[in-house]
């Protein structure tokens, strides 16, 4: 079960570098055009802000098991 839980949030953690790329290549392409991006750059704000979440929960949790000797995870 932790190392379900656990290879779902390096999932989620994996999910948000490609779209935080994706969005980058998005205000680069509007940047280029002489687009507005202000839009394209705040949604990019919120994939960073929300990936530092994943990165964190991923962390807490792997840190957490490894530190209690945690094999299964409670909730999962």
């Amino acid at each position: 079960m932790r190392d379900a839980l656990l290879a779902m949030l390096e999932q989620h953690v994996l999910l948000g570098e490609r779209h935080i790329a994706r969005q980058r290549e998005i205000v680069a392409d509007f940047h280029r055009k002489g687009l507005r991006s202000d839009i394209a750059e705040e949604l990019l704000s919120l994939f960073e802000q929300m990936q530092l979440l994943h990165v964190a929960h991923r962390d807490r949790v792997r840190n957490c098991t490894a530190a209690y000797g945690i094999k299964r995870w409670p909730h999962v």
